[in-house]
């Protein structure tokens, strides 16, 4: 910095001087001018080497980052011609493929979901409708994907409605993600416990994760299957509430809803992690919660606490309906 300060001033590439007057070695003026040729911050005069002048970072930005600009250009536009190539085999792939093979497709990666995710959501028409479980678990990379997708959808006067964990409301990514979509026209509402991560097109073509935690997907065409999951999906939203942040509907209140919910999964003798991942909550916090119960309601065990506070009163003594909470 402070050689490329005095190249500014002196218009010199002279590192004796450089180094006289700035208290330092003459290598490491040298050195110093080297680096700063290498990034495009100094230049030498054509005319006489010694003489050098100074760039504007952004004029270095623009000469060093060109190659790069120069091979992303080169790279779109071969993506867009193996694009063009490979689409043609898409009408036989689809005629011909089994009809085992079109009910029931399992994606491996993550690049090969986002891209059906894509294609499925360009040939949307009238519908999606989603179920994101995991509070605010979502990355925002993953997020402002969705709003982009989204907004397309909704601009295209398509449907849209999603479920999330209430703990989405405490979550300032998804409060701001929510507040966008909603202006377009989205409907979002939240519940305590989810059946699981589910996204539906048209109620024709459903995805829901891969069981081995990897970040695959099945697509299920097969009608049938679509059906069950949308009326899965269809009995959560109408015991689901509108999507608010956690202060405009009251901490105190989302506190008793949650403490409420954990009584009733307790009652099933569920354990913790179930808990947590039904919730969409951390272990930590739903063990919080529930010594906060415990020593509440004096019990000695967890079980013991959700059929108190049944015996009581303080929650409903049915527990959420197991072929819901199962579903996808």
């Amino acid at each position: 910095m402070a050689v490329y300060t005095w190249v500014l001033r002196h218009r010199s590439l002279s590192a004796d001087a450089a180094a006289a007057e700035l208290g330092t070695s003459r290598q490491e003026v040298a050195e110093s001018v080297q680096r700063l040729l290498d990034a495009h911050l100094v230049y030498r005069s054509p005319v006489d080497p010694a003489v050098g002048f100074a760039r504007a970072p952004e004029a270095a930005l623009a000469r060093l980052s060109a190659p790069s600009e120069a091979r992303i250009r080169q790279s779109q536009y071969q993506v867009a011609l193996y694009e063009e190539e490979l689409s043609s085999f898409r009408p036989s792939y689809e005629e011909h493929r089994p009809p085992d093979a079109r009910a029931f497709e399992v994606i491996d990666t993550l690049e090969e979901v986002r891209a059906t995710l894509n294609r499925a959501s360009e040939e949307c028409r009238t519908e999606m409708i989603s179920s994101q479980p995991g509070g605010g678990h979502r990355v925002p990379e993953a997020m402002q994907e969705a709003i982009t997708r989204d907004r397309r959808l909704l601009e295209r006067g398509v449907s849209i409605r999603t479920l999330y964990h209430h703990t989405a409301r405490f979550h300032a990514p998804s409060q701001a993600y929510v507040a966008a979509a909603s202006a377009l026209g989205g409907q979002y509402r939240t519940a305590h416990a989810l059946f699981g991560r589910l996204i539906v097109f048209d109620r024709a073509s459903a995805f829901i994760p891969l069981q081995d935690e990897s970040w695959g997907a099945v697509v299920i065409r097969e009608p049938d299957t679509v059906g069950y999951l949308c009326d899965v999906f269809e009995q959560t939203w109408d015991s689901a509430t509108p999507f608010v942040d956690a202060a405009s509907e009251g901490l105190e209140q989302v506190s008793r809803q949650v403490n409420e919910t954990i009584l009733r999964l307790l009652a099933t003798g569920l354990k913790d992690e179930t808990v947590a991942r039904r919730l969409g909550m951390s272990l930590r916090t739903v063990r919080r919660h529930i010594a906060e119960i415990m020593d509440e309601l004096n019990a000695t065990s967890r079980f013991q606490a959700g059929v108190t506070a049944a015996l009581n009163g303080v929650v409903g003594a049915s527990a959420p309906p197991e072929v819901e909470q199962r579903a996808p």
